[in-house]
């Protein structure tokens, strides 16, 4: 299934939104996306998901209280391979791995697609990052992988907002960094 088309493609800002983690008393039924697979990890999963401290998600709503999209975070690490290993080397960074915070799902409601939605939900998942660093623990790197699909061309969205391609992966994805230090560009 093909995503619907906005009628009305005004660019959403960060000022228009808000953001909270779920909880059991959000209502999701709503939500639509041509990913099929997304859909049912918020309707199936999230919440369970972050009940065991796996992963958090994160809800967007307009001012108006309608849900347009959601972004999943989790810990992870990334193993330095190649030209990281040798740019960390040349560093002074001796680790086989650094710590990361992983996008492991974002989706934009159909209705909102190329809206600015998704560039909100990477700068949130940046700061996040950041707030990790600040408060907490070590946070390195954002990592996702970028899913290839017929309708949209993630990994050039996702280059143009400063990721890098780790490798590609057999089963259709591309894990991608984006190193907090070197390689951001705040769009919010």
């Amino acid at each position: 299934m093909r995503p619907i088309k906005s009628g009305n493609m005004e660019k959403i800002t960060a000022n228009d939104l808000k953001i909270e983690r779920i909880r059991e008393n959000h209502e999701v039924k709503g939500f639509k996306s041509y990913e099929q697979e997304l859909v049912d990890f918020l309707l199936e999963d999230a919440l369970n998901n972050q009940h065991h401290q796996i992963s958090v998600t994160y809800l967007l709503f307009l001012n108006t209280g309608e849900l347009i999209g959601y972004v999943t975070l989790l810990n992870d690490r990334i193993n330095l391979e190649g030209d990281l290993k040798d740019i960390f080397r040349k560093k002074g960074i001796g680790y086989h791995s650094l710590p990361a915070l992983k996008i492991g799902r974002l989706c934009v409601d159909d209705r909102f697609l190329r809206r600015g939605i998704g560039t909100i939900m990477i700068d949130f998942s940046i700061k996040v990052g950041f707030h990790i660093f600040e408060k907490y623990s070590g946070c390195r790197f954002i990592l996702l992988d970028a899913k290839r699909n017929y309708t949209n061309d993630p990994i050039h969205f996702y280059k143009k907002l400063g990721f890098k391609e780790l490798k590609e992966r057999k089963k259709g994805t591309t894990p991608m960094y984006l190193d907090l230090v070197s390689d951001i560009k705040l769009s919010v």
